[in-house]
């Protein structure tokens, strides 16, 4: 499967349209990363534009490598809006029988199930695309106060499996390990 952000990978559910981030997205990515939640929570800072193109090309070289497919989350039906949030499959560079999700949610979409019907479009679709390399397991990871990833985390069909101890500088608070196994052959 070609994962170049050019193969123009699109998912669509529940009112929902994932596509990759472009470089056009900075201008708007900037403007949801004002959200003082979304600073908190996000891994990436983006400060302004310039940090916004950064991170934009970091995500097209996630796609060019595969290791990295992230996704904007678009509400369907509303013409010229602002993403609602972003998910992203992170992989290892060897075909591996797990790999991570990740999500954010902007401060407009909040509190209307997008990110666990986001989560879940793209939790289906990893497995549907990864099966062949042998995929089995999908890991949400996130803060142990973090009580809203662990609802999106449940709604989306990952059960919580423990609590990753705090490893500081990067991780300074202990974390929740969600799981999501593939689905079985009928």
């Amino acid at each position: 499967m070609d994962l170049t952000p050019a193969a123009q990978v699109r998912l669509t559910t529940g009112g929902l349209t994932l596509r990759p981030w472009t470089p056009e997205d900075a201008a708007v990515l900037a403007e949801l990363y004002r959200d003082e939640a979304l600073r908190r929570w996000a891994s990436a800072p983006v400060h302004d534009e310039t940090d916004a193109a950064r991170w934009l090309a970091e995500q097209r070289r996630g796609w060019e490598t595969g290791e990295r497919l992230a996704f904007a989350v678009e509400e369907t039906g509303s013409p010229g809006t602002r993403p609602a949030g972003n998910v992203v499959l992170k992989r290892r560079a060897t075909p591996s029988s797990s790999a991570e999700v990740g999500y954010w949610t902007a401060a407009h979409a909040r509190g209307r199930g997008v990110a666990p019907r986001a989560v879940t479009a793209l939790a289906d679709w990893a497995f549907a695309t990864f099966a062949r390399e042998g995929l089995l397991r999908l890991e949400l990871l996130h803060q142990v106060d973090n009580a809203a990833s662990c609802r999106v985390a449940e709604k989306s069909g990952f059960a919580l499996s423990g609590v990753l101890p705090a490893a500081p500088p990067a991780f300074p608070v202990d974390g929740h390990r969600h799981i999501r196994q593939a689905p079985t052959a009928a």
